[in-house]
């Protein structure tokens, strides 16, 4: 199984109330790609991170392999998503993936 995680942090100027939906929106769409895409295992969007924290979102998912995890990210239903809701609004976007024991 193959972990694909990725942490962003929102674009400055989206504060307050506006976070907030940004963040759930973004949840929101990626959570509701969950069996939709072959392969794909598990899918969940942390948005409520503790006060130490230093980025404001956190996409923890599984798939099957690393072939799934190719076919996820050029899948029409994920670029929709990645297109509307996560890119006009994040500054940074860092990625691990890994193979899970």
């Amino acid at each position: 199984m193959v972990r694909h995680v990725i942490i962003w942090t929102l674009k400055e100027e989206i504060a307050g109330a506006e976070k907030e939906a940004v963040k759930a929106g973004i949840r929101d769409g990626l959570e509701g790609l969950a069996g939709k895409i072959p392969g794909m295992l598990k899918i969940r969007v942390l948005t409520d991170g503790l006060s130490s924290s230093n980025t404001d979102l956190m996409l923890d998912s599984l798939f099957e392999n690393e072939q799934a995890l190719k076919g996820y990210s050029v899948h029409p239903l994920h670029v929709e998503v990645a297109t509307t809701k996560v890119r006009p609004y994040t500054k940074i976007r860092s990625c691990f993936d890994f193979v899970e024991a």
